[in-house]
């Protein structure tokens, strides 16, 4: 019998916020998992255009970011711990904010640092997760999919709708996962214009009619598969919705039905398919992808869709922990399955 008690931190693509969440997973034949704790710190709206721009800053700008935001996680993260009077905490994993990814190229950089969250917890740290799987020649993302594999195997897909829509399933008995299109972090700037931190439950895309020319320029995108971030929005996506149509209720309507038929062409109908992250609160979405798919939708709890990738990064750390591979190959490319995640301890 294994037994970890430990903290996920997770900062998306949406910059919306930190999620905290403190957890147990226990192994007798299997991994199992419970959500002991768990908490959502938003960013101010200044802080988010600050991480939504910082690809812009210079090395040394970048340098003191990573300073800040190591030394806000750590700050939050000894709140949670103090607010919930932890005592049992094995470690902190810190998935970071991710300001470049650019595989291709040999590199990825999530900023948050470390050793500064180390120094305000007292507990070992565990981060820079990707960096290992890009030696290997291999995206350094999806991450998530070895905790569907081990943690949520009774689903014959995970879909996340976040900044960005991936999904991560069993195909000829080998895990497959990609980032599918770009969902949120299109969404919710538009939805922002129009007086909205977002859609909540695609109000504003029921209102709009769909513009056929610009669904067809976003069919024609094709990412083959790879991970997706800040760069391809702003090359691919943000040009085609701004030539487009300069009518915000046509631009979500359309964008958002653009991501229902995406994501489901992933899916076969008559599938077990978990939904989580922001999106899945989005009824109209969801609606849109069961009407294009015809798979079985099952609910998640609000817990699972809020904190699942913070809790998968957790798990990420006791694989870590247990010398397991926690960056599958047949998802990222890379030559090999590796142990990701740099621990700090001192």
């Amino acid at each position: 019998m294994k037994n970890y008690k430990a903290i996920g931190l997770m900062s998306g693509t949406s910059c919306d916020g930190l999620d905290i969440v403190y957890c147990e997973f226990v192994f007798h034949t299997e991994w199992k998992y419970k959500i002991l704790q768990s908490k959502m710190v938003e960013y101010s709206l200044n802080f988010q255009e600050k991480l939504k721009n910082a690809f812009k800053l210079s090395k040394s700008e970048l340098d003191e970011f990573d300073i800040e935001l190591g030394q806000f996680f750590g700050q939050e993260t000894k709140k949670f711990i103090e607010e919930n009077k932890l005592t049992d905490v094995d470690f902190v994993a810190s998935h970071g904010h991710t300001i470049f990814h650019q595989p291709d190229k040999g590199f990825t950089l999530q900023i948050g640092n470390g050793k500064e969250i180390k120094n305000l917890v007292q507990i070992p740290v565990i981060n820079n997760f990707r960096i290992a799987d890009v030696a290997k020649g291999g995206q350094g993302a999806p991450l998530v999919p070895i905790g569907d594999e081990l943690l949520f195997s009774e689903y014959d897909y995970c879909v996340n709708i976040g900044g960005i829509a991936n999904a991560s399933f069993i195909e000829n008995g080998v895990r497959k996962a990609f980032d599918i299109c770009i969902a949120n972090m299109a969404l919710n700037p538009i939805a922002f214009r129009m007086g909205y931190p977002f859609d909540e439950n695609g109000n504003l895309a029921k209102q709009g009619i769909l513009a056929y020319p610009l669904m067809r320029e976003l069919m024609l995108l094709d990412f083959n598969k790879k991970s997706l971030g800040n760069e391809q929005y702003e090359e691919y996506l943000l040009p085609i919705l701004k030539e487009n149509i300069s009518i915000d209720e046509t631009k979500i309507a359309t964008l958002t039905d653009y991501i229902a038929r995406k994501i489901a062409e992933v899916l076969t109908p008559k599938s077990k398919v978990l939904i989580t992250g922001g999106g899945a609160y989005n009824s109209f979405l969801i609606s849109k992808i069961k009407e294009y798919s015809k798979a079985d939708i099952v609910p998640a709890s609000k817990e699972l869709i809020e904190f699942k990738e913070a809790l998968i990064f957790a798990f990420l750390g006791v694989l870590k922990m247990e010398n397991i591979p926690n960056c599958l190959s047949s998802v990222t490319g890379a030559s090999e399955d590796v142990v990701g995640g740099v621990i700090i301890d001192n």
